[in-house]
């Protein structure tokens, strides 16, 4: 029995949850795992963990020993990127992942700076709308939007998102101008989503406040329901940070922003460890401060909320 092997397949087990999750993650056959987990429960004469039909629990003699293996793999995985030289030159390719919209339009545009500037480190991205568990997957980084619910990993805060009700001049101009989100009634959207409740909820002052469009348009993604605003058939309301190229040459408005006062975090994440890889550390430096740029950026195209002379108001 590989004794270093097995432990790490134990470690795969505790930190994926159970046996199955571990064989996904190892890419490894399920028989495989269990086999590995059992010799080396055999070897030390004592179980470990307790399986039962949903996940696995550890026994006191179980979480002992996995604290344990966890110090030994972090010195030989350590001892390895010393080797390899990762602790004295950023080199190697870091797993990222980030949601997709926000990654395409905020992220993967400065990764391309970051290559150039370390030509030793690969990116291997990963952009999906789901959380993905960093450990169970072996990601080193991710981008993760709103408020964190995994205490168990470092995160760093690069700046928030809001949302932003726009609508083209065009539109405005042939439909007036909210006042508030009760003047909604009176105006067509084009929504993301299949819900059966179309009112959408603004905050002002720590109030909420609701306003119900005419639902006009509707489609699976926000960026078919930012076209449809930018061509006139009706307002949307998508994060901020997919409408700031449209605020920003003119193509959409921003409204009701004194009514969408709350805020979303926006954190690079990482798996508690020991000395990190230097890979991961000079990313970290260096996206931090230009994501908090783009996104200083992004909050500072939203206008105050004061109707353009030229535009018609509804509901005053």
């Amino acid at each position: 029995m590989d004794r270093l092997d097995a432990m790490q397949v134990l470690l795969a087990v505790v930190d994926a949850g159970s046996l199955s999750a571990a064989s996904r993650a190892l890419n490894a056959p399920l028989p495989s795992v269990s086999r590995k987990v059992a010799e080396l429960e055999r070897f030390l004469g004592t179980r470990l963990l307790i399986r039962t039909s949903r996940n696995i629990q550890l026994t006191d003699a179980g979480r002992d020993y996995v604290e344990a293996a966890r110090q030994i793999v972090a010195q030989i995985r350590d001892a390895e990127l010393r080797a390899s030289g990762e602790y004295a030159v950023p080199r190697g390719t870091l797993r990222l992942t980030m949601p997709l919209a926000f990654g395409r339009l905020c992220v993967l545009p400065l990764t391309f700076g970051f290559l150039n500037e370390h030509p030793q480190i690969d990116l291997d991205v990963l952009a999906v709308d789901r959380t993905v568990h960093l450990v169970e997957e072996r990601v080193d980084v991710g981008v993760r939007l709103g408020e964190l619910s995994d205490s168990s990993l470092y995160a760093i805060k690069v700046g928030t998102f809001r949302f932003v009700t726009c609508a083209s001049p065009a539109y405005l101009a042939r439909k007036g101008y909210p006042a508030s989100p009760a003047d909604l009634v009176n105006h067509d959207a084009a929504v993301y989503g299949a819900i059966e409740d179309a009112a959408w909820t603004y905050e002002r002052e720590g109030n909420a406040v609701r306003g119900m469009p005419n639902i006009r348009f509707r489609v699976n993604s926000n960026p078919d329901a930012v076209t449809a605003a930018v061509h006139g058939i009706g307002i949307a309301r998508v994060p901020d940070y997919q409408v700031s190229a449209e605020l920003r040459d003119g193509a959409l408005i921003s409204l009701l922003d004194e009514f969408d006062s709350r805020t979303f975090p926006v954190h690079l994440v990482y798996v508690r460890q020991g000395l990190l890889p230097l890979k991961l550390r000079v990313f970290l430096d260096w996206m931090a401060p230009r994501l908090r740029e783009v996104l200083r950026e992004v909050e500072a195209l939203r206008r105050p909320d004061n109707p353009p002379a030229v535009l018609p108001s509804v509901g005053r």
